[in-house]
């Protein structure tokens, strides 16, 4: 096993490119596992559609720890969620156990409970449920929002921009719980090694909870919002492919799911990054 070298799996989304950018930069040899070769200039990209092709495994043995980062959000006719969330899971445990890693390291959701009665929880769920019973040393990380240049909810917002109009779904009161993806990159890398992290489920949150109506404001600015009945946009995301909503992005939405802060910020020693400069890297207007 190699001291420095890690697996990610997901390397080309969001979090797989910050994260692996991180740890590229302090020193790790990184096998970035994708689907296509994107442009990212560090590590060693390796073509993978499905986490189960045999020259994975003489690219990623004597890895030091694995990092799941593949998910899904939405459903569609040739991806569900136990497609994505739950075999590739599998396939990830089986891969690592092949190749000898022992440590992997896991991005469920904030909410996730065995009550969950959401498709996208449930999946989480049962994913994380895989790796608690793999026999593998684990973390599993339930994060809020992740904010950063190009996140995924800056770039929902951009393409209502580009529409003309910001839409808030309902009031708009209900809460999240950002946290910046510099922190995010910072506590996988402690993870990677830190006995504190071993077997631990922990909320993925910054250290303030603030409104969407408040997050939407201080991204677009003096653009145009409005607020739609949570019903309507509900039914549009039901019937319409071209909504700006899915299903379950409005029902995480309203569950105002909150965090605890204080046990991340406890185990990972960090200083966390505040809200408001969070915005900074990521502010639309």
């Amino acid at each position: 096993m190699s001291k420095n070298k890690i697996a990610i799996s997901g390397a080309s989304g969001f979090v797989g490119r910050n994260v692996g950018k991180f740890l590229a930069e302090n020193g790790y040899d990184l096998v970035l596992l994708a689907r296509k070769k994107g442009k990212i200039n560090f590590g060693k990209t390796v073509i993978s559609q499905d986490l189960a092709e045999k020259n994975l495994l003489k690219n990623i043995r004597g890895s030091q720890a694995f990092l799941h980062f593949i998910g899904t959000g939405r459903q569609t006719t040739q991806e569900d969620y136990e497609a994505v969330n739950v075999n590739l899971t599998k396939n990830a445990i089986l891969l690592c156990k092949r190749a000898g890693i022992r440590k992997i390291i896991y991005l469920s959701g904030l909410g996730v409970d065995k009550k969950s009665t959401l498709g996208y929880f449930i999946s989480k769920f049962k994913a994380e449920q895989e790796i608690i019973l793999s026999g593998l040393d684990y973390t599993i990380f339930r994060p809020s929002y992740i904010m950063g240049k190009d996140d995924p909810l800056s770039q929902m917002l951009l393409g209502q921009i580009a529409r003309g109009t910001v839409l808030v779904p309902g009031s708009g009161k209900y809460r999240m719980q950002p946290i910046s993806v510099y922190d995010v990159a910072q506590v996988i890398m402690k993870t990677i090694s830190g006995r504190k992290f071993s077997r631990k489920i922990i909320d993925l949150v910054g250290p303030q909870a603030v409104s969407y109506n408040r997050v939407v404001l201080d991204l677009v600015g003096n653009v145009k919002t409005k607020h739609v009945d949570f019903e309507k946009a509900y039914h549009e995301a039901l019937v319409s492919p071209d909504s700006q909503f899915g299903i379950d992005d409005l029902s995480i939405l309203v569950g105002d799911y909150i965090g605890n802060h204080r046990k991340l910020e406890r185990i990972s020693g960090i200083t966390f990054t505040k809200y408001g400069k969070m915005l900074e890297a990521c502010r639309l207007s």
